[in-house]
């Protein structure tokens, strides 16, 4: 695609097909067995390279929740980094392309470079609501699917969202997950004329179906979201979660391997090396709510697509002269909370140390005994005021019922004030 007109921070972008090339990608399909568990929803991921191989982050992270809505997945290899390979976004990480990792598998693909990245993401979506071939979800019958990105895929999903979307009409929703102000993605790029668009773009105002941004205290503050933060309105709406990083121990741990019936997901852990070694911070990575509230703002957004009921506003961090304002134990003030920060053992914050990749999972620093006592002087004591903030989020909507469940669960056999 090509602009024909200049591309403003306002998101109003107007844009023409221009060059076209030939392709060849993957889809990886996540679905009920039974058809009967299938709710018509699937969610198409933009699978996120910048660490030199396909991620489907946000499956990673949401999963739980999007298997017990009967919601199916597909992850969309649209970028060549993660097909051809190529520099990670992010430095220090190795590359590890699809035609590398399995040869005899995905040897036949063939990615023209980025520039086409956003219609392959519209073709592969194409081939899932009204497939010309073998259907990727068998017989199951789809009725709305919704488009998700993360970090970088992300950006190039805002991108889609204002330059895209109003010509193709492929999507029912959007799920625009931790994206950044402070750098843009490029719409088009060499061998193709370069196209690159404001870095604090919001989203179109006159989007016509339901989009909803998840952020992180990363997000708005280290990668720039504050800048392009924007009010809500009838096909919007933001929400920016306390306590959280961009990514974190669940998304590099347990979540793995998660399937929704452990209270161990609810622990705040210590854990400062990932990927086998090959990541390893000075300071624990982050622990904290993300996933739980990432499960609570898929059940939200579904139904918003599926009925037209848009969700209540969401209170936003509390920001001053770009920097998130804490209160006496270092957690955020403002944003959607949880008993991580209302209830907390912890300080939890969105930026680590050391390297770009430590700087991003944030950090945990647990507090000392002394501590704990203060605020915590008998066992009944923490489960009161973890199971009073508990309560207060699920009413709020910020936090599912079957996730309270493991909470407060996890909370009772903690021994927290014992």
């Amino acid at each position: 695609y090509t602009n024909i007109a200049p591309l403003a921070e306002d998101g109003m972008w107007s844009v023409a097909p221009a060059d076209t090339a030939a392709y060849k990608t993957r889809i990886l399909v996540y679905r009920p067995t039974d058809p009967k568990k299938f709710s018509g929803t699937v969610a198409v991921e933009w699978l996120n390279v910048s660490g030199g191989v396909d991620a489907g982050p946000n499956w990673t992270q949401s999963h739980v929740a999007l298997i017990r809505a009967g919601v199916a997945w597909v992850g969309v290899s649209a970028q060549i980094v993660g097909v051809e390979g190529g520099p990670p976004l992010l430095p220090g990480l190795a590359s590890n392309p699809l035609k590398e990792v399995d040869p005899a598998r995905y040897g036949s693909l063939h990615h023209p470079g980025d520039s086409f990245s956003y219609d392959i993401f519209s073709q592969a979506a194409q081939a899932v609501r009204v497939p010309s071939g073998p259907s990727p979800l068998g017989e199951l019958k789809v009725k709305r699917v919704i488009a998700v990105g993360e970090s970088q895929s992300a950006g190039r999903l805002t991108n889609y969202i204002n330059a895209i979307h109003p010509i193709t009409h492929i999507f029912d929703g959007f799920m625009v997950h931790s994206r950044g102000g402070s750098f843009a993605l490029p719409l088009s790029e060499a061998p193709q004329p370069p196209i690159v668009p404001p870095g604090a773009t919001t989203i179109r105002e006159d989007i016509d179906v339901p989009v909803l941004t998840f952020e992180t205290e990363t997000d708005v503050t280290f990668l720039g979201y504050f800048a392009a933060r924007q009010d809500d309105s009838e096909n919007f709406r933001l929400w920016e979660v306390a306590g959280t990083a961009h990514y974190d121990t669940y998304g590099l741990g347990i979540g793995m391997t998660d399937i929704g019936d452990s209270p161990d997901v609810a622990a705040v852990v210590l854990m400062t090396s990932a990927a086998g070694g090959f990541i390893d911070c000075d300071t624990p990575f982050n622990s904290g709510p993300q996933h739980f509230v990432l499960n609570a703002a898929w059940n939200k957004l579904i139904r918003w697509v599926r009925t037209g009921k848009a969700p209540k506003s969401a209170p936003r961090l509390d920001v001053s002269a770009g920097a998130i304002q804490r209160d006496a134990n270092g957690n955020a003030l403002g944003g959607i909370r949880t008993p991580y920060v209302d209830a907390p053992i912890a300080t939890l914050q969105g930026q680590g140390a050391g390297s770009i990749v430590c700087l991003i999972f944030g950090s945990t620093t647990l507090f000392d005994a002394a501590k704990l006592a203060s605020f915590y002087p008998t066992h009944k004591a923490f489960t009161s005021a973890y199971n009073k903030s508990l309560k207060r989020a699920v009413k709020k909507g910020w936090l599912l019922k079957p996730d309270a469940k493991l909470m407060k669960k996890w909370a009772a056999g903690s021994g927290i004030g014992n």
